[in-house]
């Protein structure tokens, strides 16, 4: 059968996909029973366009073969554009190296100046090549990360990069907290610099708000009192750097230069919350990309785990044959949906209000539960808060110890027996596999999250003034003389005590555990087996512990700098368990949608951080016996007294920024930008989908011409 001939310049591909492309009807009459052919004629004939716009608008077309032969013509200030689409271009090694060496010999055409711009950016990006390949060395736990990603696969792996990202996020929080609010206090207590105290209006203040003694610290102090305070950041801890109270410097003045210490604290608050979000969202794009596309198609998830499920970073044995284990069990989890998507699709109406009544039950239990967790750390907190005062002299180390951790106790309690419950009662709810694990995690997480809201709620109603005594100072100044030291001291207590369980964990529950599963025969030990080790759970963990930072620095600048040294240690204990402890799930998840999920439920817990602190920062009257906010009615209250300092015209220019004259049209500028994007959104869509249907028409097109290839092979 001899070829049919296509118009000039193009090849006989092109007649195919491109019909009327010469005003001509394909040579091959069988051609125009191709089923993209057939769709492509009968959706122009429904259009009824023009045949130029028919020509433009078609989505089959191929790049012409003289286009590949001119990718090593080009020169000039092209050539990296060149390099570039050489590499991408679908071409094999030796035709690549072909326009390659073609692409090198017309580099003696150029310009001296030409010449000399290509060697300057080939030297450049070479030395930003080697630049990210010295930097990749320097990279925190690389070679252990990498070796737990050979033996257990990435989703694993993944956990322990998030780890990671935590102990750099901390250290740069501490970094900023540090060169921005510490380092200046510190240096003028020292008298390095000239600094000015501040001082208390006695206008409109008692004296008795003015009163700040620490107890505990003087006269014969026994030696167990030191372990108190350094676990649960009273006595000596109380007037460090380490808490709010300490900072009590106004302004600090260098050669010509004032330095506000007020205005930096706040700004330094918000500049790392501000960080930490940009950071998150940023991480974040790239997993919600993937995620989106996978879940958009139920399909292309299949093909996945089928043709590119296998986890080729992994290269030991036993984890090779967990991935075996673990893509089976997806696989199963895919049909057990399908199943009950079935068994869905048949309920009659007498099942589905069986369903809906027996959710509805299991949510009030929910709710129950919750109410019990959050009652019993209100009374934890009220009972620690009445008697942390007085325990010093009337309880033994350990009662005063307790009394100083209940609330700590109880949050882990509610954190370690709501999933318990959690996870039995969502089997009674008939839901997909998948949305049982979505919905068990979120509930863990509101738990989680919001167990330290309820303890910052708490400590609220009891520094918030109750009477007419304290109105003058505006809280209860005769228990909370400086009550941003106490919630310091709280989340400080919450951050050591969560490190304390972490570890206590693993010695004293999983080391034990495997040695009874290793050297003892008994059956109930050997059906229980090693620990798992779960990353979901881990995840909520080590958020925990990040939100409690979060919200901590504000009262406890140094906060940072524990959880750097926490997670740091963290690692390696986590690492520890996971080699020698504890086995892998088989509930294994994809790097892409586990970093996904990690960065979303950080996110949550940045954005619970932010409400607190908010409403601290803009009602909550500061105290007036501590801190950098003595002179001020609320502590947002710096901005607005430091723009009145500013120059004339300054000010009108950040009054006219902060008026509705400036906020209306800005708003309707986002809200354009916003419609923008929104239509180029919808416009990559119709792209995406006109890519996939031309993907299908190939496959029906091959499908097409295999059958009449047999056909033609049995009749001759």
């Amino acid at each position: 059968m001899s070829e049919p001939l296509g118009p000039p310049g193009g090849s006989a591909d092109d007649e195919v996909f491109l019909p009327y492309a010469s005003n001509t009807l394909p040579s091959v009459t069988f051609l125009q029973e191709l089923p993209s052919y057939q769709s492509i004629l009968r959706r122009r004939i429904s259009a009824g366009g023009t045949l130029d716009r028919q020509q433009n608008n078609h989505g089959f077309a191929r790049r012409p073969a003289a286009e590949k032969r001119d990718l090593g013509e080009r020169t000039g200030v092209e050539s990296e554009a060149v390099v570039r689409s050489i590499r991408e271009n679908v071409l094999n090694i030796s035709e690549k190296r072909r326009l390659r060496d073609s692409q090198k010999a017309n580099v003696k055409n150029l310009s001296g100046w030409d010449q000399l711009k290509q060697t300057r950016n080939k030297s450049w990006k070479k030395f930003l090549d080697e630049t990210k390949e010295l930097s990749s060395y320097l990279e925190l736990w690389r070679n252990d990360i990498h070796s737990i990603e050979g033996k257990f696969g990435t989703g694993i792996k993944s956990y322990f990069s998030f780890l990671r990202f935590l102990v750099l996020l901390n250290f740069t929080i501490f970094v900023l907290m540090f060169s921005f609010i510490t380092l200046p206090s510190t240096i003028s207590q020292y008298k390095v610099f000239n600094s000015s105290y501040v001082k208390v209006s006695p206008k409109g203040i008692e004296p008795q708000c003015t009163i700040y003694t620490i107890s505990g610290t003087k006269g014969l102090v026994y030696f167990y009192t030191y372990i108190i305070d350094l676990l649960s950041g009273t006595g000596f801890l109380e007037m460090t750097s380490l808490f709010y109270g300490y900072y009590r410097i106004d302004m600090v003045h260098f050669n010509a230069f004032k330095y506000n210490l007020p205005l930096a604290y706040l700004l330094t608050t918000l500049a790392y919350l501000s960080l930490s979000l940009i950071w998150i969202v940023k991480r974040s794009v790239e997993g919600f990309k993937q995620s989106f596309v996978r879940e958009e198609d139920p399909f292309q998830s299949y093909c996945n785990k089928i043709f590119a499920g296998w986890d080729f970073c992994i290269t030991d044995l036993n984890a090779s044959r967990l991935k075996h284990s673990s893509l089976k069990y997806e696989l199963k989890t895919d049909l057990e949906e399908e199943r009950l998507r079935q068994k869905k699709a048949r309920r009659t109406t007498k099942e589905k209000l069986r369903i809906y009544c027996l959710r509805i039950f299991l949510n009030i239990f929910v709710l129950a539960l919750l109410s019990g967790c959050f009652y019993s750390i209100y009374k934890a907190t009220v009972y620690s808060q009445e008697n942390i005062s007085n325990v010093s002299s009337k309880m033994t180390f350990e009662g005063n110890l307790f009394v100083q951790y209940l609330p700590s106790i109880v949050i882990t309690l509610a954190n370690f027996i709501a999933p318990l419950f959690f996870s039995y009662i969502i089997r009674f709810e008939e839901y997909l596999p998948a949305f049982e694990i979505r919905l068990t995690l979120m509930r863990c997480v509101f738990v989680r999250l919001a167990n330290i809201g309820v303890l910052l709620f708490s400590l609220r109603n009891r520094i918030k003034c109750t009477n007419e005594k304290c109105e003058a100072c505006g809280y209860n100044y005769e228990l909370y003389p400086c009550w941003e030291s106490r919630v310091g001291q709280e989340m400080y207590k919450l951050m050591i005590f969560d490190f304390i369980m972490i570890f206590a964990v693993v010695v004293f529950v999983d080391f034990p555990r495997k040695l009874l599963v290793t050297y003892c025969s008994y059956k109930p030990i050997q059906w229980c087996g090693l620990q798992k080790f779960q990353i979901p759970e881990n995840v909520l963990e080590i958020v925990y512990g990040q939100t409690i930072c979060w919200i901590g620095t504000f009262y406890s600048p140094l906060l940072p700098a524990i959880a750097t040294v926490k997670y740091f240690i963290v690692f390696y204990i986590k690492k520890i368990s996971l080699m020698h402890t504890c086995r892998p799930s088989k509930k294994s998840v994809r790097a892409s949608s586990s970093n996904f999920f990690f960065l979303a439920v950080l996110l949550i817990g940045l954005i619970l951080a932010f409400i607190p602190l908010g409403i601290s920062m803009t009602h909550n009257r500061p105290s007036k016996a501590c801190g950098p906010f003595i002179n001020f009615s609320r502590s947002w209250d710096v901005v607005p007294h430091t723009v009145g300092e500013f120059p004339g015209a300054l000010q009108k220019i950040l009054n006219g920024i902060a008026s509705e004259a400036f906020a209306v049209p800005f708003f309707l500028v986002i809200c354009l930008i916003m419609f923008y994007f929104i239509a180029l959104a919808g416009a990559h869509k119709r792209v995406v989908d006109q890519l996939r249907e031309q993907l299908v028409m190939e496959s029906r097109d091959k499908q097409f011409l295999i059958r009449k290839l047999t056909e033609a092979q049995k009749r001759s």
